[in-house]
């Protein structure tokens, strides 16, 4: 029987990381392992997992805040290296339904026993309305008379795609294996979009129906945009955005599409500059300049934990020695958001 170990990402979100939890220890097909990554919290987040004493549940506690993509790429590490067979990862904000695992592992065999290739498996995300969100972008390979091969797997339920996000995302090891982990230097917004836009260039991710999890979101909150961002805090990390957004195109999608984005974010911190906003056009060109030399490394599921470059603990147990902290401070409101479709999608 399979290992699968469910990850789960938290910053200061204590409340919804309970409800998290609870939800995974009430699942039909239990998990085998637990591993809470605490991204630096300082909410009370550690204490209140130690309090649960929940059987199998490990937490880590990271030196500080190494931003989503750094947080992702040290959970899926650890349960590889602890000999998981899928990992299913997730954010604290995540609470899915109690056969939400057990669908995927269903729909893993399912296409296992017609020997169809996969790169993952997806639960379907809603909101608490019933509405949809984290939409993944179906996958559109054509066969070899020249048509989308999508509809091939609808009778089982199942929908291959492309993008996709870590909300309730079950990958095998040999996904890990071949392709590496999340790039942790992208820190935030796209860390996602680039793993699953990589994953799948060989075999498409795949859309379970019957797997479903609630995704504790804002409505609206899906678009990430420089113009409308009201948070200061929040406000240089759009320089984040910017750069991976252009490097995930320039990486996956046609130049042509490059051209266009890439116009479309010079037009864009014109218009910032038109209407007085500077600091918020000085953030978008750091972006692009940063782009022009953004290359990041591919790191091996088993890679040491050294080049996160932060402390890893784990809570209540004696902590063992990383590296050298990186000071990195961060206030993020959500670190699951996803980058725009209609901008990343690659063509």
């Amino acid at each position: 029987m399979s290992h699968i170990y469910a990850v789960v990402l938290t910053y200061n979100r204590k409340d919804l990381l309970k409800r998290c939890l609870d939800a995974l220890h009430a699942q039909t097909r239990p998990c085998d392992g637990i591993i809470v990554i605490d991204n630096a919290s300082t909410d009370g987040t550690e204490q209140m997992v130690l309090d649960l004493a929940l059987p199998g549940l490990e937490l880590y506690v990271l030196s500080n805040n190494v931003g989503a993509s750094g947080g992702f790429n040290a959970g899926f590490r650890m349960a590889y290296q602890r000999g998981a067979d899928f990992v299913w990862m997730m954010d604290d904000d995540v609470i899915p339904n109690p056969d939400a695992l057990q669908r995927l592992v269903e729909a893993d065999e399912l296409l296992a026993a017609r020997d169809i290739p996969r790169s993952f498996l997806l639960s379907g995300a809603y909101t608490q309305d019933g509405l949809v969100n984290n939409s993944p972008a179906l996958d559109q390979r054509r066969n070899r008379i020249d048509y989308e091969c999508w509809p091939a797997t609808v009778e089982l339920g199942v929908m291959p795609v492309s993008r996709a996000t870590f909300v309730s995302i079950l990958v095998p090891r040999a996904t890990l294996t071949e392709h590496g982990v999340p790039i942790s230097s992208m820190f935030i917004w796209g860390e996602d979009t680039e793993f699953t836009l990589r994953v799948t260039r060989n075999a498409p991710g795949y859309l379970v129906g019957a797997s479903k999890v609630l995704h504790l979101r804002q409505e609206g909150g899906g678009a990430i945009n420089i113009r409308t961002e009201k948070s200061p805090a929040r406000i240089g990390y759009h320089r984040h955005f910017v750069r991976n957004e252009l490097f995930i195109t320039r990486k996956y999608a046609s130049r042509r599409r490059m051209v266009k984005t890439l116009t479309y974010r010079l037009w864009g911190m014109f218009k910032l500059v038109m209407s007085g906003e500077i600091r918020k056009a000085r953030v978008v060109l750091v972006g692009l300049l940063e782009a022009l030399a953004f290359s990041p490394r591919i790191e091996p599921a088993d890679a040491p934990l050294e080049t996160l470059r932060v402390q890893v603990r784990r809570a209540a147990a004696p902590a063992f020695e990383i590296a050298a902290p990186a000071p990195m401070p961060v206030n993020m409101d959500s670190i699951s958001d996803f980058l725009q479709p209609e901008m990343m999608a690659a063509q």
